[in-house]
């Protein structure tokens, strides 16, 4: 059975709009992108749905993202004046406060608000990855969960390693078609130099997708370019010795081997042209946070400068512990901004514009995680993911230019539907998978815990 799914516009985002346009879908598959005169000819048995004044775009790409810590939204407002101090009661809380099923409502919880927000892959580090996993399946999400691994003292690398294979083995069972098991060293303040060669060893061995915060805080990068600050004080407590090769962080990892496993790099905020070159020559990604960097007061990403070398970049939301929401309107539309504000340019000379910001919202993610094989973009042969957003709000009116109405008037809130692979997930309002009352109270009783 086909179904038409029109609008009056159409965003396949790798060509132009499509004015009236139309996307064919077949089981989990889009079979045809075109005007709505030419699908509904070619498809005359088709079951056909107008969604008039409104634009059907590829599912936006949550690049990086935590949905375990989305009980936390609001609870580390006081803490982020001090990043180290806002990262030590995150940690307690989870380990201390949160059980194995707080912290999958958690992440179920925050799934639902991504599928509510049209976001139809998400890119999530977890150190409770079985949770998130679970999460993802159960609303009906695409994504790749990244199982976090910690252990910044050398002595202890091969236990650590030993515990993060462990970790794998079991989420291997958890995989589908769907959602697939990755692996995150979490930071090099936290994982240290033969744990990050034995991670990457296994990434290439395993075939496993790789993801790590980088250059993401001055404390990060005055450890490794001086080996002094907040991370390398609290190695120091912890008697570990740190010594610091004086390079930025991404030369570090070009040296240890980790961007041997081209992998994702979150952040990338305290990064130099050559990092950036250093980083499209391995063929590694980027997810841009600029609300999370923002708020957090770790600084800017040259965001312009990484689309106009050519990066596989795309946006992330982070937690909403530090931003605090998940909406990829309103990251692309901060990432633009913030680009303009600093008088950023493309090579071209131009300001970075409406398109780029939803081309890394949905194909530029994609391809920052590899996936873009088979999502990120609306065309034949792709996985249907999608997103139709209402255009008729008068926050939004008139349209003259639909990316421009996209970018920088539409909000998740105007998201009318959202499907992935074929199924919808979210439509008028409601998510359609999941008990979402059920989650909200259980969400109330978690936000007890953490209050007490």
């Amino acid at each position: 059975m086909t179904t038409l799914y029109c609008a009056r516009w159409v965003l396949p985002v790798k060509r132009e709009a499509i004015e009236e346009g139309a996307v064919a879908v077949e089981g989990q598959r889009i079979v045809a992108v075109g005007t709505r005169a030419a699908l509904t000819e070619e498809y005359r048995e088709a079951s056909a749905e107008d969604f008039k004044e409104a634009a059907i775009v590829p599912g936006f790409v949550n690049a990086h993202s935590h949905l375990e810590l989305t009980a936390m939204r609001g609870f580390l407002e006081r803490e982020e004046n001090d990043f180290k101090a806002w990262l030590v009661k995150l940690t307690l809380a989870r380990l201390s406060h949160m059980t194995t099923e707080d912290l999958y409502i958690s992440a179920a919880w925050g799934a639902a608000e991504a599928a509510r927000a049209g976001v139809t892959t998400l890119c999530d580090a977890s150190d409770a990855a079985s949770a998130s996993m679970r999460a993802l399946l159960d609303v009906g999400l695409r994504g790749i969960v990244y199982q976090e691994s910690f252990g910044p003292d050398p002595q202890l690398a091969r236990e650590n390693f030993e515990k993060l294979k462990d970790k794998i083995s079991v989420l291997r069972g958890f995989e589908t078609e769907l959602v697939r098991a990755g692996v995150s060293p979490h930071a090099i303040y936290t994982v240290c130099a033969p744990l990050l060669e034995m991670l990457t060893g296994f990434s290439l061995d395993e075939k496993l997708p790789l993801m790590m915060h980088a250059a993401e805080s001055e404390a990060e990068e005055q450890l490794v370019r001086e080996g002094r600050g907040a991370f390398a004080a609290n190695l120091s407590l912890r008697g570990i010795e740190w010594l610091a090769p004086e390079t930025s962080v991404i030369e570090y990892l070009e040296k240890v081997g980790v961007l041997r496993a081209r992998p994702l790099l979150a952040h990338c905020i305290h990064t130099s042209e050559r990092d950036i070159e250093r980083i499209v020559e391995a063929d590694a990604g980027i997810a841009h946070c600029p609300k999370s960097n923002a708020k957090l007061g770790h600084g800017r990403a040259p965001f312009a400068t990484f689309v106009g070398k050519g990066a596989r970049v795309g946006l992330g939301s982070d937690s909403v512990a530090s931003n605090n929401v998940c909406d990829m309107l309103e990251e692309a539309r901060f990432a633009a901004l913030l680009s303009r504000s600093a008088g950023d340019r493309l090579s071209s000379g131009e300001m970075i514009k409406a398109r780029e910001t939803l081309f890394a919202a949905t194909a530029g993610g994609a391809r920052a995680a590899r996936l873009d094989n088979m999502t990120g973009a609306l065309e034949a042969g792709l996985q249907a993911d999608l997103a139709i957003v209402n255009l008729q709000s008068r926050h939004q009116r008139p349209v003259y230019d639909v990316e421009s109405a996209l970018i920088f008037s539409s909000s998740a809130q105007d998201v009318l539907l959202t499907v992935v692979a074929g199924r919808e997930v979210f439509r008028d309002g409601h998510v359609l998978t999941v008990d979402e009352e059920r989650l909200s109270a259980r969400m109330r009783e978690i936000q007890e815990k953490l209050r007490s």
